[in-house]
C-alpha cells in the first residue's frame, strides 16, 4: 500500500486529524487536571461534614496520587499489551465509574476507594496520553502538541476551582440563615455535587478516543508496517512519513527479531535516570500539595473562606494562562531554557512565602499543659473533644501567661498535636472567627494505625501493640494569631508567582522530558517507572502535609519545597540536553554517541 492508494489523505484531512489528536489530548489533560484539582474546592466542606480527622483527610487528598502510583506501575505494560488507544478508553471509563463511588459514599472506606479509582484513571492517562502524542506527532509540533495536554490539565484545575467557588457562594448564602443544621446539610450536599459535575469530561474523552488511530510506532514494533505507514499518513506528508519509517528501521531491530542489546547501555540508562530525577523533583516542588491544600493555606495566611476560594480560582487561572505562554515558547526557546527559568522563579517564590509565614508563626504559643489537663485518667479510652472559639482563645492566652504575645482572641487559630505511644496524630487548624468551625476531636483511632501493615509505613520503629493501651499525650497545642487580610493576599501573590514560573517551565516541559528522553525500546515501561516515582513523592508530600504543618508550621514546609527545587534546577541546568526540533530517533542517537566514540 502506498500513499497514493490511501483514500482521503489530503492536506485538509491531515489538519483535521491533527486537530482531533489535540482535542483528545486536551480532554485527557482535562481529566488529569480535574483529578488533581477537584478536591481543592470540596475539601473544606468534606472536612466540615465527614467527621474525618486530618490524617484521614490528607489520605483522601493523597488517594488520587496513591491510585496513580498503582496504575502507573502497570501502565507501560498495559500500553504495550492493549495498545495506546484501548488504554485511553479504559482510563476514561475508570474515571467515569469513580464519580458515583465518591459522590454516593457514606464513609471513609468508600470515599477512599472512589478517590483511589479516580487516581488510577489519572495515572493511566498521565502515561498513555503523553506517550501517544510523542509517538504520533511530528518533531516540529511535538512540543506544542504535548503542551496541549498540560494546558488543558491546568484548565481542568480552573474548572474544578470555578465549581468550588460556585458552591462557596451558595454555602455563604445558607450561612446567613443562621441555621446550623441547614448549613451542615448543604455543605454535605456541596462536596458531593462538586464531584458529580466533573463527570461530563470523562464521557467526552472516551468518545474522542474512539476517533483516533493507534500509535504508528507501536504498530511498527508489532510488525504491522503498512498500518504504521497509514497511521503516519493521517498526520504527515508522504515524504515525512517515509523519512520517519526509515528512522524507525535504523533505531529498531527488524520486526519480529528479538532485541539483544543490553538495557545497561548508556542510551538506556542515562535518559532513564534523568527522567526519573526530573519527575521526582517536579512534584517535590510542592505543586500538587499547593493546589490540593490551597484554600487551607490561604485561610491560614489570613483570608476568609470566600476570599480563599477566590484566591484558588485566581491560582488556577494563572496556571492556565502561563501554561499557554509556555506552550508558545517551548518549540522556540527550547525545553532546557524553560526548565531553568521556571525552577529559578519557584525557588525565589517559595523562600518568600516561607519567610512571610515565619513572621506570623513567631507569635505562636504552646498551650500543651492546659490541654493535657483536660484529658481524662482512663488510659484505655482516653480521647478529647475541644470546641475552639473566641472565649476558648481568651482562656488559653490568660492561663498561659502570654497576654503580650499579640494574639487577638477574635482572630486566632488552634491545632493539637498528640500521640498514643509511638504514633502521632494531629487535628486541623480551627479559627475563632469562624462560627461554624467544628470541634477538634482527638481519638486513638485517628493516631494509631488500624493494622500492623499501616503501622509499618507510619512508624517502622514504633511499638504497635503498646500503642493500643498507651495514654494520650498532648505533644503540642499551637495557638496562633490569624494574620490580617493584607498578609493573606501578599502570601497569595507569591504563590501566584510560584505557579506562574512552574506553569511556564516545568509544567509544560516535564511531560516532554518524560516522553522524549526515553528510547523506543523502554519508552512505555520507562515512563511508567518514572511517573511512579513522581506520584510516590507527591502522594507522600500530600499525605504528610497537614500533620507536618501542624507540627512544624507552614514556613518549614515551604522551605522544604524550595530546597527540593534547588536539586531540580541543578539537574536541568547541567545534565539535561536540549531536545527541541529533534525526532525521537535523533534523541535516542544522542545518548548513544559518547559510547560510540569510546568504542
Amino acid at each position: 500500500m502506498t500513499a497514493t492508494t490511501l483514500p482521503g489523505y489530503t492536506d485538509q484531512t491531515r489538519r483535521r486529524y491533527n486537530l482531533t489528536l489535540q482535542v483528545v489530548a486536551g480532554l485527557g489533560g482535562l481529566l488529569y487536571g480535574i483529578d488533581v484539582g477537584i478536591i481543592g474546592g470540596a475539601l473544606p466542606y468534606l472536612e466540615a461534614t465527614s467527621k474525618l480527622d486530618p490524617s484521614q483527610l490528607s489520605i483522601i487528598v493523597a488517594a488520587v496520587l496513591l491510585g496513580s502510583v498503582f496504575s502507573t506501575l502497570f501502565a507501560g505494560l498495559l500500553a504495550d499489551w492493549m495498545g495506546r488507544k484501548p488504554l485511553m478508553i479504559l482510563s476514561g471509563a475508570a474515571f467515569i465509574l469513580s464519580i458515583p463511588v465518591i459522590a454516593l459514599s457514606q464513609g471513609y472506606s468508600s470515599l477512599f476507594f472512589g478517590r483511589l479509582l479516580q487516581g488510577m484513571s489519572g495515572g493511566l492517562i498521565g502515561i498513555v496520553v503523553p506517550l501517544y502524542l510523542a509517538e504520533c506527532l511530528s518533531a516540529s509540533s511535538r512540543g506544542k502538541g504535548t503542551g496541549v495536554f498540560q494546558w488543558m490539565l491546568t484548565f481542568g484545575i480552573v474548572v474544578a476551582a470555578l465549581i468550588g467557588i460556585f458552591f462557596s457562594y451558595r454555602v455563604e448564602a445558607v450561612a446567613h440563615l443562621a441555621d446550623a443544621q441547614a448549613l451542615f446539610n448543604f455543605k454535605d450536599h456541596a462536596w458531593r455535587s462538586i464531584f458529580w459535575m466533573s463527570m461530563p469530561p470523562g464521557i467526552l474523552f472516551v468518545l474522542g478516543a474512539f476517533m483516533v488511530s493507534e500509535s504508528p510506532r507501536l504498530l511498527y514494533r508489532r510488525g504491522q508496517l503498512e498500518k504504521a505507514r497509514a497511521a503516519l499518513l493521517r498526520s504527515r506528508s508522504p515524504e515525512q512519513a517515509t523519512i520517519e519509517l526509515r528512522e524507525m528501521e535504523v533505531s529498531s531491530k527488524p520486526a519480529g527479531e528479538k532485541a539483544s542489546d543490553s538495557l545497561l547501555r548508556r542510551k538506556y540508562v542515562i535518559p532513564f535516570l534523568l527522567a526519573c530525577i526530573i519527575l521526582a523533583c517536579n512534584t517535590a516542588t510542592g505543586i500538587n500539595s499547593i493546589i490540593g491544600f490551597n484554600t487551607n493555606i490561604l485561610i491560614q495566611s489570613g483570608l476568609s473562606d470566600l476570599q480563599s476560594h477566590w484566591g484558588y480560582v485566581i491560582l488556577t487561572a494563572c496556571n492556565f494562562c502561563f501554561t499557554a505562554i509556555g506552550m508558545t515558547l517551548v518549540d522556540r526557546k527550547g525545553r532546557k531554557f524553560l526548565f531553568i527559568l521556571g525552577t529559578s522563579g519557584i525557588i525565589l517564590a517559595m523562600i518568600i512565602v516561607a519567610a512571610l509565614f515565619r513572621q506570623t508563626e513567631k507569635q505562636s504559643i504552646d498551650c500543651r499543659d492546659q490541654i493535657q489537663a483536660l484529658v481524662g485518667s482512663d488510659s484505655n479510652a482516653q480521647q478529647l473533644t475541644y470546641q475552639f472559639s473566641k472565649s476558648a482563645a481568651e482562656r488559653l492566652i490568660t492561663t498561659s501567661g502570654a497576654s503580650s504575645a499579640g494574639i487577638d482572641p477574635a482572630r486566632a487559630s488552634f491545632a493539637i498535636i498528640y500521640s498514643y505511644g509511638d504514633f502521632t496524630g494531629t487535628t486541623s487548624y480551627a479559627r475563632s472567627d469562624d462560627p461554624a468551625t467544628p470541634p477538634l476531636v482527638v481519638t486513638r483511632a485517628a493516631a494509631v494505625p488500624a493494622n500492623k501493615v499501616q503501622a509499618l509505613f507510619q512508624n517502622p520503629f514504633g511499638n504497635y501493640a503498646a500503642a493500643g493501651s498507651a495514654p494520650l499525650r498532648i505533644d503540642k497545642a499551637v495557638l496562633s494569631a490569624v494574620p490580617q487580610q493584607s498578609h493573606g493576599w501578599l502570601v497569595a501573590i507569591f504563590i501566584y508567582m510560584f505557579i506562574a514560573f512552574y506553569a511556564t517551565g516545568p509544567g509544560v516541559c516535564v511531560w516532554l522530558a518524560l516522553s522524549e528522553l526515553m528510547p523506543t525500546r523502554i519508552r512505555s515501561n520507562g515512563m511508567s517507572i518514572a511517573l511512579v516515582i513522581n506520584q510516590l513523592v507527591s502522594a507522600i508530600l500530600q499525605a504528610i502535609f497537614l500533620p507536618f504543618v501542624a507540627k512544624h508550621n507552614y514556613s518549614s514546609m515551604f522551605f522544604l519545597f524550595a530546597s527540593f527545587t534547588v536539586v531540580y534546577f541543578l539537574t536541568t541546568a547541567f545534565l539535561l540536553p536540549e531536545t527541541k526540533g529533534k525526532t525521537l530517533e535523533e534523541i535516542e542517537a544522542f545518548f548513544e554517541k559518547p559510547a560510540t566514540r569510546n568504542s
